[in-house]
């Protein structure tokens, strides 16, 4: 197949590239380079350096492409609270622009990088695909709107799409040359990163924000899922997907882990006690969300291969005495 990737620059986009190429097909890549550099985008691929806005440029009528992959987007929750109007058009605007031109392309088939956010604070976990959706900060209302667009042009048209709500993605991808894939946000919000540079000397101390949550140790608990096996859902879902329909399904590994959990993992793995400060809680941010992943299993024949939180931590570290550098590709810095 011929398959756009758009966000293929960053940690989860350029993880599955190196998958879809390494199984056959041509991959174009999209990305502004706004939040990351084109390190970790493999060479095989042709990559445009637009915004999602203009993607009517790369997407034309004819172009020929047989699905498109849609990972670009902002993903901090906090900042989505204090610059919504950032995520409203990077998130929401931008799909509207790229929905757009998949029409005017008449490209068939469309995976959409959803999240877990949408679901805000859970009546039950583990969480099922048919929870209500209700999220409590900006970044899964623009998620949750897309959701809606895409269900609105799937009914209206032939396109096929298939959303996959992620929980926390985290590890690295080691690829076959052994150079690896890992989270390089800028600027870097996520937990375990965060702690590896705390660990690694690069922080002088990690914050944890609020320990007054209504949960066993007062922490957040998040359900933490490989970002290879993330990926693999990605092309097993392109294969899926059937003309007209939307369908949507949760991608986690099922468990959840609290973040003082989560840092006893990386001190475990590390071998390095760092200093910890409480925080506040962060604004929008859930007490509880881990996936039932019941349904991709079924539907997908997809199954998490990476679900121990050690096992995840250790590629991330090793991603992070590496440098946090890929050996992929070209940098235009």
């Amino acid at each position: 197949m011929k398959i756009l990737v758009t966000g293929g620059a960053g940690y989860v986009g350029a993880t599955v590239t190196r998958l879809l190429l390494d199984a056959g097909h041509q991959v174009d890549v999209v990305d502004d380079l706004s939040r990351n550099d084109d390190r970790q985008i493999p060479v095989e691929a042709n990559f445009h350096q637009v915004r999602v806005q203009d993607i009517a440029q790369v997407l034309t009528p004819g172009s020929g492409f047989d699905a498109v992959l849609h990972f670009a987007g902002l993903i901090a929750a906090g900042e989505s609270m204090t610059h919504p109007q950032w995520h409203w058009d990077n998130n929401t605007r931008a799909s509207l622009a790229l929905l757009d031109a998949i029409q005017a392309a008449a490209v068939p088939r469309l995976v959409f990088s959803s999240t877990a956010a949408v679901y805000g604070e859970p009546e039950e976990v583990p969480i099922v695909e048919t929870a209500a959706t209700n999220p409590v900060n900006t970044y899964g209302d623009t998620k949750l709107a897309v959701d809606r667009a895409i269900a609105s042009i799937t009914r209206a048209s032939e396109l096929g799409a298939i959303s996959l709500r992620y929980f926390n993605v985290a590890g690295a991808h080691t690829c076959t040359d052994g150079s690896m894939i890992g989270e390089r946000h800028t600027p870097e919000t996520h937990l375990i990163p965060l702690a590896l540079d705390t660990a690694a000397g690069l922080r002088e101390k990690f914050t944890l924000f609020g320990d007054d949550y209504p949960t066993p140790d007062g922490t957040c608990v998040r359900d933490y899922i490989h970002v290879t096996d993330l990926a693999h859902a990605h092309l097993l879902a392109i294969d899926a997907i059937n003309p007209g329909e939307h369908q949507i399904y949760n991608i986690g590994n099922g468990i959840g882990f609290s973040n003082k959990q989560v840092l006893d993992a990386v001190r475990q793995v590390t071998g390095v006690t760092f200093e910890t400060e409480t925080a506040p809680r962060r604004p929008g941010d859930p007490a509880v969300l881990y996936a039932s992943s019941e349904l991709a299993q079924r539907d997908l024949g997809w199954k998490p291969m990476r679900p121990d939180i050690e096992a995840i931590v250790a590629d991330a570290w090793a991603f992070n005495q590496l440098g946090r550098r890929s050996v992929m590709g070209p940098s235009l810095t």
